[in-house]
């Protein structure tokens, strides 16, 4: 569908203004995923900041859980973004072939991560910088990506310092603190897609 101007007469002026395909999903109607996600990632944190006592494979299987859920996340940002498409899928393969590693072998996968932790948190906080900067023109929460990108490089310094028992115990404590701050962000962007219906 096109949009025309047309002159106080009535007549077209030939000035097509903004083109609209009809086949592009509105990325607003789908804000209530956003708000499933968030909370998915809220619960996520909560059993990982309570944990205790359970195996780490427990641990194993609710990262490639969010994994999952970040990936789902990206591929459908890839069908409604209007540019940078190929950036967004590009994540969301990078999260599904993370998420499907930690099912095949969710021990390895907390000794893995407990030991490229810092490597982990690296490219967290660089894809969040990256994508709160992309989300700037579009977002008024964009600095929320931004605060959390930052914290989240910083935590990656901090962590490659640690000895690997001390990365074990960080993983837990941070994996909840990464998904606190990924269900909090994805909640207000949930109710911010859904006042922009």
């Amino acid at each position: 569908m096109q949009i025309r101007v047309t002159t106080p007469s009535g007549g077209d002026s030939g000035f097509v203004v903004r083109e609209v395909p009809r086949d592009r999903p509105d990325v607003a109607s789908y804000w209530w995923l956003w708000l499933v996600a968030g909370i998915a990632w809220t619960i996520a944190s909560i059993v990982i900041l309570q944990f205790d006592g359970a195996s780490v494979a427990t641990v194993g299987v609710i990262v490639g859980v969010m994994f999952a859920f970040a990936a789902v996340q990206q591929l459908l940002l890839a069908l409604v973004a209007d540019s940078l498409r190929w950036l967004w899928a590009l994540f969301g393969v990078l999260f599904g072939a993370a998420a499907v590693i930690c099912f095949i072998n969710p021990e390895n996968t907390f000794a893995a991560l407990a030991d490229i932790l810092g490597f982990v948190f690296l490219g967290v906080g660089v894809w969040w910088t990256i994508r709160a900067f992309l989300m700037k023109a579009v977002s008024s929460t964009w600095w929320l990506d931004l605060v959390a990108g930052i914290l989240m490089l910083a935590l990656a310094f901090w962590t490659s310092g640690q000895f690997f028992i001390e990365k074990a115990y960080t993983l837990l404590v941070f994996a909840g603190i990464w998904a606190l701050m990924h269900g909090i962000t994805d909640v207000v962007a949930a109710f911010r897609l859904r006042s922009t219906r």
